[in-house]
Formats: structure tokens, sequence, C-alpha cells
């Protein structure tokens, strides 16, 4: 059956053929659909206006163009526009209220069409929006507005009232400070404008005359001379005449009112640091008359102590000066003996055997609390050596409990004569510490507020630049030293090397990194001592564990090998051995420096000998496991190529650990020096067969 959708509107009619369904619809709906269409070849007449719509159409068009012509004319009345636009509104929905109304009394219209249409209006809801500034044609929307000032009128919408907020500019961050402003906040000043000193600077030793530029005795530089040493190097040539110079006052024991500089030394490890303290020590203190603890050097090891105590007995012979030390190798009772002339009575002045004293921080605070009469109120020079590395330790707080007991106590509230204890006279109280006496009322120069004469000397090869750690020091108007490249490049984004961790390595060190898989490293470590004649080296692990395992995994290899000539002698050096023990195996393997010819030696450690050892034919050094931070791979590099030799670094590196190291090196700019080896499995094809078979014997030793 065919249908037709066709508007009625008024009295127009028309009859459709049989069978054809006629479907009747709002005329308002679909007016657009049909309006001037043709349907299945059947001409749609138009639709004939009726006589509302044609007065509606005529009362809308004389209001547009009175608006228009009444617009200019009446700018300064906004109250009666809006007036006016009221009446037109009301004008307009009478009018179209009233043209359905007639188009349904003259027309064919239903019953249902009417109520529908007549229902419809009743439920409209009545929308209130606030009239745009615009007007539009049809007249759905009005405004009136004056002089900038907009006045809204309330007409029937369907739209949502649109809302507008002030637009306020985004906010915009600061720009931020430079990189060199940065890492200069916090800091002291003297370490910003420390002393740059370029490490190819020398100073010959002349044994005798008066135009010697170190300024050190005569006697002094004919005992260098003696020990064959000819120069000095770069840290001692800028810090002897510092600290010696010319005056008299330097050169004091005591200086109460006119206290010495404090004195930071950043330098790279091999340079003479050790040296460089030890002079002055040896020249201030061969003129004291009575023996006092007058320098106390502080060190993290007692590697490091007997070491250091090696060359203060060497540069002192002849001198007097007694030397001490205390690492807790010996009985308590026994150091306590070496240290202290009398323990029995309490003297105000201490007693004291010895003018040097080396030491590590757990002992010396032993002795602090539990040695009578040990004092440091006559110290001259308190040295901290690999500072750093100290002050990152607590060691029962022990930097505070010294320096509190080299200043003079403060000075307590005067006692009445019944309760107040005297204190014996005695000349051996310090200067700072003479208030002490009050075995009379009479107010005397002794009375006047003295500074401790204690002279603070720190040196690292890797200083550290950290505010807090520097401010628990207490410097007093401090001085820095910095041995790093020639002055242009002591600076790198206008940051100084010392702030930005960029530390020096020695000139003639050549340095190498071989990435690998985790399973190959012993086999890289074998192939670097028979292939590329790695011998007298200092091979450094992770822990204890993990050197005494690679000592038998060697030993296996070894045998498995069974290479002719000359063999590979390889010890372990850890803090797993006792003192003695280490001791031995490192005077051994310091002696093997003259049968370089017959044996190559190995001494596989922890980094327990990491900082200061000074061995002077280790010409490798192979980090087996990759350190973690720069700090750590400077010190391990630094044992060899020491005092102007030459010598080679090896890092051996897992592939995951190799982004890391990369990026530590990078950040210390100096990626660019550690060069890539690369060795493929036939460089490493003949070592193969002994390498499986040392690994199933360890593994036997290790499941037995």
């Amino acid at each position: 059956m065919q249908a037709v959708l066709v508007e009625l509107v008024e009295n127009f009619e028309y009859r459709f053929p049989e069978g054809v369904e006629v479907i009747r619809l709002n005329a308002g709906l679909m007016a657009p659909m049909i309006e001037g269409k043709m349907h299945e070849g059947l001409q749609m007449p138009l639709e004939a206006k009726t006589k509302a719509k044609t007065r509606y159409l005529k009362r809308k068009k004389s209001r547009r163009q009175a608006r228009k012509s009444a617009a200019p004319k009446q700018t300064n009345n906004a109250v009666h526009r809006h007036g006016e636009a009221d009446e037109e509104d009301s004008d307009d929905t009478e009018s179209e209220d009233d043209a359905p109304q007639e188009r349904a009394s003259n027309g064919n219209y239903s019953k249902e069409l009417k109520e529908t249409q007549e229902g419809g209006r009743e439920e409209r809801p009545k929308k209130k929006q606030k009239i745009s500034p615009s007007h539009s044609e049809e007249g759905e929307t009005r405004m009136s507005e004056v002089e900038g000032v907009d006045v809204a009128t309330e007409v029937d919408s369907p739209l949502p009232p649109q809302l507008s907020l002030p637009a306020f500019p985004l906010p915009t961050l600061p720009d931020a400070p430079p990189k060199s402003i940065l890492a200069l906040q916090g800091l002291d000043q003297a370490l910003v404008e420390a002393e740059v000193v370029n490490p190819s600077s020398r100073l010959p030793v002349i044994p005798k005359g008066d135009n010697d530029r170190t300024c050190l005795s005569e006697r002094t530089r004919k005992r260098l001379i003696e020990l064959g040493i000819t120069e000095l190097f770069a840290v001692q040539t800028a810090l002897l005449p510092f600290l010696l110079g010319s005056s008299a006052t330097r050169r004091s024991l005591y200086a109460p009112f006119d206290p010495f500089q404090d004195v930071c030394v950043s330098a790279p490890t091999g340079s003479g640091k050790t040296l460089a303290y030890v002079l002055p020590i040896v020249e201030i203190l061969s003129t004291r008359i009575v023996t006092h603890l007058r320098a106390l050097i502080v060190l993290p090891t007692r590697d490091l102590v007997m070491q250091v105590r090696e060359t203060l007995e060497a540069i002192t012979k002849g001198r007097g000066l007694k030397i001490g030390s205390a690492t807790g190798q010996h009985s308590f009772a026994h150091e306590q003996s070496q240290l202290v002339a009398d323990m029995s009575t309490k003297l105000s002045g201490g007693s004291s055997k010895v003018d040097i004293l080396i030491c590590t921080p757990g002992r010396l605070i032993d002795h602090l609390n539990g040695t009578p009469n040990f004092s440091l109120q006559h110290l001259r020079f308190l040295v901290i050596d690999e500072a750093d590395r100290l002050l990152a330790q607590s060691f029962q707080d022990w930097l505070a409990q010294v320096l509190a007991a080299t200043r003079p106590s403060p000075r307590s509230v005067p006692e009445t004569t019944e309760t107040k204890t005297l204190v014996p006279l005695c000349d051996s109280l310090a200067p700072a510490l003479l208030h002490l006496h009050r075995e009379v009322d009479l107010h005397t120069d002794i009375d006047e507020k003295k500074d401790t004469s204690c002279q603070k000397l720190l040196f690292s090869a890797t200083l550290t630049s950290d505010p807090g750690k520097l401010a628990a020091l207490g410097l007093r108007n401090p001085k820095y030293f910095v041995v790093q490249g020639q002055p242009q490049e002591s600076e790198i984004d206008g940051i100084p090397n010392i702030i930005a961790e960029r530390f020096t390595m020695p000139e003639a060190l050549k340095e190498h990194m071989i990435i690998c898989e985790a399973p190959q490293k012993p086999l890289m470590l074998f192939h670097l001592v028979h292939n590329h004649s790695v011998r007298n080296a200092l091979v450094f692990t992770k822990s204890s564990e993990s050197a005494s395992r690679l000592v038998r995994l060697f030993e296996f290899f070894e045998a498995a090998i069974s290479s002719g000539g000359n063999p590979i002698i390889v010890r372990s050096y850890s803090s797993d051995l006792p003192t003695n023990e280490r001791r031995t195996i490192l005077e051994k393997f310091k002696a093997q420096e003259v049968h370089l010819k017959v044996q190559r030696i190995l001494l596989i450690c922890s980094d327990l000998i990491s900082r200061g050892i000074d061995i002077s034919h280790v010409s490798h050094v192979v980090s087996y496991d990759a350190p973690v931070d720069i700090r750590k791979y400077v010190h391990r590099v630094g044992r060899t190529a020491r005092a102007g030799r030459t010598g080679d670094a090896w890092t051996l590196v897992e592939e995951q650990e190799a982004r890391y190291f990369k990026s530590m090196l990078r950040s210390a700019g100096h990626l660019e020096r550690v060069q890539r080896m690369r060795i493929s499995e036939k460089d490493t094809a003949s070592l193969s067969s002994a390498y499986e078979i040392s690994l199933r014997s360890l593994r036997d030793a290790y499941t037995r």
C-alpha cells in the first residue's frame, strides 16, 4: 500500500486514488520537508497564507523598521527602550498565539489536533536569558546598549544562560638561576676563592745556600737529598711557603693573640700530600724544649698510620722529636704507657711522652676519655688526612670531642673563698688555659681572653665541598689550595672543579674499561694478566669474601693452564686478616720490587688500601668490581702513576653496570679519558678450556 505524507492547511482538500494511505502530521514539523516538493509524480500545491499570518508578518516588518529608525535617536533613554522591548515581546507572543487559533477555526483540523496544539502552548516553560548585544533578524534576542552600558531584557528562550568570566593572565615562573649560582649557594667564600695550583709546578731542593725558595732549613734540605728527594711537587711548593713563611710568628709554637689560618688541600693521589704536612710539622716542632703533644695526625686505617709513621721517622732522624701511634694494634695499657709519662697525679697541663701522635679516630677517643693526663691543650697542628672519609663517619662523634679538647673551657662564675678550689701553679698550662689558675685574686694579663694555637690542616684527593661537614670543623679563616688542572681549566660553566666534584688524575695515568658479561669477568682478568703483561698489580674487589674467592679461582686457573716460565704469585689482602699478617703481606709485596724480572705478583684486595697506601712499583690497578662512586674510583686508580711515574688502570664493567658507570664518569667530566677496550672470543680462546676447569674446581671446593 502506498503512503503519502501531506500537510492539511486551511480549506485545501485533495482526493487521492484508492489504495493510498494518507498520514496527517503537524504542519509546523513537516512543512520544511514537503514544501515545494514533488511526490510520486503528484504536484503538491504551495500553502496559501492565512489572514492571521499575514497580519503577523506585517506587524513584525513594521516593528523592525521602527527599531532601525529609532536606534540612533534614543541612545540616552535606556529605560524607555527597555519598556518598548517588553511591549514588543508581548505583542509578538500574542500574535503568535492568535495565528494558530485562526488557522484552527478556518481550517479542517480535527478536534485532537487542536487539543494537542493548545496543550503544547500551555506546558511550554518560560526560560529567562540575558540578551546578547547583537539583534537577530528573527527577533529572538533583543538588547539595548547605552554608551557602553548594556541593559539586558528577559525573553523566552530555550537556550541556557551563557556566563562569562574575566580572563586572568596565566602565572609565569621566574627564570631559574644559572648553575654557577646554584652550585655556590651555602658555600664558604674561601672555598669559592680557592687558590688553584698548576700540577706541573716543581721546586728544586738546594742543599746549601740562602736562595732556596722552599722555606726549609738547611738541615731539612740535606735530609731530603739523602732520602733521594731532589724536588718538591706542586702541593708542597704551594703549602710550605704559606705554613712556614718568612715571619717568626708562623714558626712559633703558640699564638694566643694572632691565631693561625686553617688550611684545606685538595690534590691528586700520589702528589705528595703526606710530605706537604710532615715537613712543616718537623720544621716548627724542632724548636720545642719541653715535650708536649703538639701535633695530632688522624688517619682512617691502621695501614696508613704505619705508612705515615715511617715517613715521619725518616724525616725526623736526628731531630730528637718523639713519635707515637695509637691504632688498637697493641693493648690499651701498653699504649697508655707509651703516650703519658705520669698517670698517678692529676696535672692541669697534662703529661706526654710524645711530640707527634698518629692515630685512628676510634682509638683517639678511647685515650681522651680513659687516659689520665692525656691532653690536647698544647696542640699546634691537627692534621686530618683523607678528610672526606673521616668526616663521613662518626666514630663516636670523634671530631666534636677533639675540637672541644683543644679549646679553652668557658670562664666560670667567680666562686667564693669557701667553695673555690685552687689549681696549683703550673707552668705547663697552655696560654689559652691560664685563666684556670686562681691561686691569686689579682687580675693581670693572664685573665685576657686568648684563642687556641691549634692550626687545622685537611688533606684529600677528593676534598668534600659539603657546607654542613665543613661547618662542623669550625675552620678559622680557612685557606684552600686546589691542585687541579691549568688555571683556565679550573672552572666548567662558571663552577669551580672542586665544587662540581671534578677531580684531577695523575698526569701519567692511562685508563681503560672493558665491558663484558658477568660470567666472563674472571676470564677478562686472566686475559689481562697473560696477554697484556699486567703484573705487579693491585686488583680491587667489592668485599673481603669476593677477594678470597677470586684468589682461589686464580690458583685453580694457574694449576690448569700449567704454563711454563715464571709463576704468578697471588695474595689476598683484606680486613679479614689479622693486622700482623696484613703487614707481612704488604711488606713482602713491596719487597718484590727487586725481583720484577723474575716473578709476577698480584695483590687481590678490598678497598682497605684504596686510600693513601704508597707502593712505588705498582704499575697496574685493576678494578675487578666497578666502583660505585667517582671518589672511590679516584682513590683506586691513584695507587699507580704516583710521583710522576707511569701506570695503567683497568676497570671491568658488567653490561648492566655500563650505563651507570659511564654516567658517573660523564658527570665528573672524565669519560673522554677512559678508553674502551674490546676483547672478542678469539682473543680468549686459548684460555677458555683452563677457565672451565678452574670453575669446576672452585665449585667442588665450595660444595664439599
